[in-house]
């Protein structure tokens, strides 16, 4: 089963709560390969990739930047969800909501969070996607109030950190 990273040191509660809700979300939904909280200028809030992970931990734990699944997820998400929100405008829809790609190789879920921020999940081929779709809006409703532009600022420093 994967593990969530584990960012504790530094930061507030409620960034530590989202980290463990993200942890959470990859350790409870089976099928789930990448999970990214882009903010609405695109930039990576979140992120729990198991695969990387597993994938750092064999050579020594370094990243060479932001390369890699989470960080290509991220600028995917905030692309999908700029088109989807144009595409929406043109065609007087209202607000995008979610946002599902089926692909041969997997599957990739988009749902607004809050003030345009973007939860973006990269699932295997054969994932549930009604289960992928109901554990997001989960997310969505436990986090979404809680990402205020200074959790977003402390957010995206701790990422920069990381990477």
């Amino acid at each position: 089963m994967a593990q969530a990273p584990t960012y504790g040191q530094g930061l507030s509660t409620q960034a530590r709560n989202l980290h463990w809700l993200l942890g959470n979300l990859v350790d409870e939904v089976p099928g789930i390969r990448s999970v990214a909280v882009v903010s609405s200028d695109g930039l990576l809030l979140l992120s729990s990739d198991p695969d990387r992970r597993a994938e750092l931990a064999g050579h020594g734990g370094e990243d060479d930047g932001p390369r890699g699944s989470s960080a290509d997820l991220a600028t995917i998400v905030s692309g999908l969800g700029s088109l989807t929100n144009g595409a929406a405008k043109l065609m007087d829809g209202g607000a995008v909501k979610q946002t599902m790609v089926a692909m041969d190789e997997g599957s990739l879920f988009v749902m607004s969070v809050s003030d345009g921020s973007l939860l973006g999940v990269h699932a295997t081929p054969d994932c549930d996607m009604s289960v992928i779709a109901y554990h997001m809006a989960l997310f969505v409703g436990r986090a979404g109030h809680v990402l205020t532009p200074e959790l977003r600022t402390e957010l995206r420093k701790s990422m920069e950190n990381v990477q």
